[in-house]
């Protein structure tokens, strides 16, 4: 690496007699964020008197005897060392150092992944090669050695530890569709947590993901990637363009996804029982359905001199889906019958999303949020029953809904010298909706008032970095006439050892109560078949999850390996459970479990960058404990999946399967999705990329979700396949095209959304 060699000189008036402390702090030039983890050494004739490393903020500080001509190195992997000359005798800050990333020679290329674990992080800098061989942003993280995480090329998601983790673009929280419009060759560094920030704590999120996207100037881009199978209806595409021109950068992004399914089928056998009455089903029928989603968002962000920001986002996310059904039934009650659902839904959520950033030095800034929404969800119901006898029910749910929602946000974050850091804030959601069921004129108002107060600290001691958190959470509701509060807190306690360069050892504990949501404390029966009938439940408890969590990681060149071991014991969990009611009536609806715990075992293996080729292996074994009413029940299950890869000139050849588990739940047991697919992909320029999947491969009824329900008042089992997507054949293409550069904005954390609905949709 070649070093760039910088003199400061900088005269005080008095001299300090008893040592001097010199502080700075290190961004890359490339994108002018901050790099955490930069070595940072204080040198006298060519000895190191004084080290360190760089915090969360690129800040440093460091303290020597005031000897002269002593130099500062910054030294970082991926970036060309930098030395600065100090000639004071006094405290020195050199401010704001840019390290420049290392320089390419000739046909030489980095291959491997760049990782450190920094403050509890661990940060990786994508390899050319997997760079290379990525199509998208789902199948670069297939291939990223990161603990914990998991990601699915059929549904484009990504899972940490079997959740959804909160995601960050250039310091942004994003969703999942977000980070499907970018491009791999845009990502300069990736920071990945098993563990989930204390501000995030209340989402309900799993983990933490945050991309820093490479700095672009003035000039614009076009991103678009789609695909879509030849023997099934069924279409997914990402449209993205940009434009940055000074201060001010124009961007618009469209998601349309699409599905027209025929060939969905329910095998379902299942009892209803009483005190005094019992009736044996067995169902035969077809469920197709069709939806189409087309979101869009348009977004403006002003870049305000002296180190502040400015954005103005608009979203809009209109979604429709219709299904139906049509079967038969062998019924020990009422004999053989046909029937008919049908339901439709259209959703639509505009919001404007207003931010600003301040930065008051190279340790302390403050953002504010406002984010409102004015949301409508239309949801239509009818269920129709033909009896042999030339009868006919018809059961039927008609209801509006309209939401306007506030939420605002502030918060604050400083670092104290080297090793401390100090972070917290406060959110407040404002939201009123209103229900109106048009058959029965019924029209109740829900209001919901949510606060959170967090605050974080964060300590480097040694090789181990400590963070604790708190947070208070205070809900408020009002369904109609009944009023229901929760306070509680939230807490988080987490330590990282970096033993080495190979080795890292983490441990945390979380305390994350869940409370319910407007949906599940609605009190409304909807009766949905000549049996059952279904409700809220507005005397559900706070659900109380207590995690443990710990882990190692193992690197050594290429290879990469993980375990850990999970245990969540969770009272009061939340489950669906059916009572009998007299009169050959039954009510489902949500209830709080006595306990739900589990106990879980997993394992991951990386090996990547052996002559283009590139293998990953995950499992588990997990042991589930539940406990409804007087049932308890016990679970254990394996899950595991594999992704292998070859790369060679413009091809690049993929396998990914899923071994899927069952999970518990309550009297319920599901098994996860099966999937597999095998891909081709064709990139014959900058510009394109061109690709066929063999998806579901050699399956018969493609996806399948057998489920049981051991509940003694109604115990089923049911077989649900969607044979549409067997043997599917996919195609895909993308395309890309820069003209001069695009602006980067790193400066935001903060993008709330309202996703909150008050309808039980059944």
């Amino acid at each position: 690496m070649r070093t760039a060699v910088a003199c400061v000189a900088v005269i005080f008036a008095q001299f300090a007699a008893n040592g001097r402390t010199i502080r700075g702090c290190v961004y890359s030039d490339r994108d002018s964020t901050a790099i955490p983890g930069a070595a940072c050494s204080l040198l006298h004739d060519g000895n190191v008197i004084a080290e360190t490393s760089s915090g969360v903020n690129g800040n440093f500080e460091l303290t020597d005897n005031a000897k002269p001509g002593v130099s500062l190195r910054l030294s970082m992997t991926g970036y060309n060392t930098t030395e600065i000359i100090i000639e004071s005798a006094g405290d020195v800050n050199v401010g704001d150092v840019y390290m420049s990333e290392g320089v390419t020679l000739g046909e030489v290329t980095a291959t491997g992944n760049s990782m450190i674990d920094v403050r509890g992080r661990t940060i990786v800098f994508p390899s050319a090669a997997d760079v290379k061989a990525s199509s998208t942003a789902i199948t670069l993280f297939m291939k990223l050695p990161l603990d914990g995480l998991e990601a699915n090329p059929i549904n484009r998601t990504l899972s940490v530890d079997g959740g959804s983790p909160v995601i960050l673009i250039n310091g942004v929280p994003s969703s999942i569709t977000d980070l499907n419009t970018l491009q791999p060759k845009d990502i300069a560094k990736i920071e990945y947590s098993r563990v989930t920030p204390a501000r995030y704590l209340d989402s309900g999120n799993v983990g933490f993901i945050s991309i820093t996207l490479k700095k672009r100037d003035d000039g614009g881009q076009i991103y678009t990637w789609a695909r879509s199978a030849v023997n099934t209806a069924f279409l997914d595409a990402n449209v993205k363009a940009s434009y940055h021109q000074g201060p001010s950068q124009f961007s618009v992004v469209y998601n349309p996804s699409w599905r027209n399914y025929q060939d969905v089928y329910d095998r379902v056998t299942q009892s209803y029982v009483g005190d005094d009455f019992r009736v044996d089903l067995r169902e035969n029928d077809r469920n197709p359905f069709n939806y189409f989603s087309n979101s869009m968002q348009l977004k403006y962000d002003y870049s305000i001199p002296e180190n502040r920001l400015f954005s103005v986002t608009f979203n809009l996310s209109p979604f429709k889906r219709k299904s139906r059904a049509i079967g038969e039934t062998i019924d020990t009650e009422l004999g053989d019958y046909d029937w008919y659902k049908f339901d439709k839904s259209h959703d639509f959520s505009p919001s404007l999303d207003l931010f600003f950033r301040k930065d008051f030095s190279t340790s302390g800034s403050i953002e504010v949020e406002v984010v409102g929404t004015l949301g409508s969800s239309d949801y239509q119901r009818v269920n129709t029953y033909a009896y042999a006898t030339g009868d006919v029910d018809e059961y039927a749910n008609d209801v509006d809904s309209r939401r306007h929602s506030l939420i605002s946000e502030i918060t604050y974050s400083h670092t104290f010298g080297k090793n401390t850091s100090l972070s917290g804030g406060y959110q407040n959601t404002l939201s009123r909706s209103t229900n109106s069921y048009n058959i029965t004129g019924y029209k109740p108002v829900l209001t919901e008032n949510n606060n959170y107060f967090y605050i974080r600290l964060g300590q480097q001691v040694g090789k181990v970095y400590l963070s604790a958190s708190t947070g208070l959470k205070a809900f408020f509701t009002k369904n109609d006439i009944i009023h229901r509060d929760f306070v509680r807190n939230l807490s988080s306690l987490s330590a990282n050892w970096n033993i080495d360069s190979r080795w890292t050892i983490s441990g945390s504990f979380q305390y994350t109560p869940t409370i319910p949501s407007l949906s599940s404390l609605t009190d409304y029966q909807q009766q949905q078949t000549p049996y059952l009938i279904s409700n809220g439940n507005p005397n559900l408890k706070v659900a109380e999850r207590f995690y443990y969590h710990t882990y190692a990681v193992y690197r050594s060149g290429k290879f990469t390996a993980s375990y850990s071991v999970d245990y969540m014991d969770t009272k009061n969990s939340q489950a669906s459970e059916v009572y009998y009611l007299g009169d050959k009536h039954f009510l489902s609806r949500a209830v709080n479990s006595r306990y739900y715990r589990y106990l879980r075992n997993y394992m991951q293996l990386r090996v990547g960058d052996i002559s283009g080729f590139g293998a990953y292996l995950s499992f588990s074994y997990t042991h589930f404990r539940t406990a409804v009413d007087e049932q308890k029940h016990l679970l254990n299950t394996l899950n595991a999946s594999v992704t292998l890869w070859w790369s060679k000139g413009p091809f690049t050849l993929t396998y990914w399967r899923t071994l899927p588990g069952k999970y518990l739940n309550g009297n319920y047991v599901g098994k996860y999705e099966n999937g597999d697919s095998f891909s081709v992909e064709y990139t014959p320029d900058k510009h394109w990329t061109l690709g066929v999947s063999w998806m579901y491969i050699l399956t018969k009824k493609g996806t399948k979700y057998p489920s049981w329900n051991y509940s003694e008042v109604n115990p089923s089992f049911s077989d649900r396949y969607i044979k549409n997507n067997a043997d599917m054949i996919v195609l895909s293409a993308t395309y890309s095209v820069d003209f001069g550069s695009i602006f980067r904005s790193s400066c935001r954390s903060l993008n709330n959304s309202d996703s909150g609905s008050s309808l039980l949709k059944l």
